[in-house]
């Protein structure tokens, strides 16, 4: 078993990034949400490598391969995101980790603050068993996605940005009969009304702060 995680982010460059939440936040603070989630992601990750051995890969997109090693780190695998939809981004990511003899492998993106490292153990510990896991989103998304082999339908013809790309996922493994398994659902931040979460309030404080980058 070869155990490999996936981060999908991208520069936190300011009027670039969480574009939604920039009339409530600034562009610079919308910024800085971004890279506290990413940093805070990157932590959880980071805790369950410590427990259990496994690869971290970063996919990003904006900066450069510099800018984001002086950010994260330069013990972690990066890569640009390939062109394309989301789906086709995501698909290249798994395509490419499964073509260097990863065997079970987690995406995650960056919009989940309140991913736990016993929730990717979960994961890791479903894909053992079942083909597909996947970690519904409160907004009908999903905030991690993992398989234990490629499957490139699970990124076709899937409405990205809508509440419906958790169903009509579900769906599709039907129809292909993978097993599947669900993990906690969860919220995700990159909206207005997502600010007013109540599970939010841990993060309250970033609406006021403005960084330089």
């Amino acid at each position: 078993m070869k155990k490999h995680l996936i981060i999908f982010t991208r520069y936190p460059e300011p009027g670039k990034t969480k574009s939604r939440l920039i009339p409530i936040l600034g562009e610079k603070g919308a910024a800085n949400l971004h890279r506290h989630m990413t940093e805070k992601t990157l932590i959880t990750v980071r805790e369950l490598q410590a427990l259990d051995p496994l690869s971290i890969e970063v996919r990003f997109t904006g900066g450069n391969l510099d800018v984001m090693q002086n950010w994260l780190g330069s013990d972690l695998i990066y890569d640009a995101q390939c062109f394309g939809n989301l789906g086709d981004r995501m698909r290249n990511a798994f395509e490419t980790a499964f073509h260097e003899e990863n065997t079970h492998i987690i995406m995650v993106g960056t919009d989940c603050p309140f991913l736990t490292v016993d929730i990717l153990v979960q994961g890791f510990k479903a894909l053992e068993t079942h083909a597909v896991v996947l970690g519904p989103a409160k907004d009908g998304g999903y905030y991690l996605i993992g398989l234990n082999h490629y499957i490139p339908e699970l990124f076709q013809d899937i409405p990205w940005g809508t509440s419906k790309v958790f169903k009509t996922t579900i769906k599709c493994c039907q129809t292909l009969n993978l097993s599947v398994s669900e993990l906690p659902l969860l919220s995700d931040i990159d909206r207005p009304e997502d600010l007013e979460s109540m599970e939010f309030i841990a993060l309250k404080e970033i609406e006021n702060k403005r960084v330089d980058f």
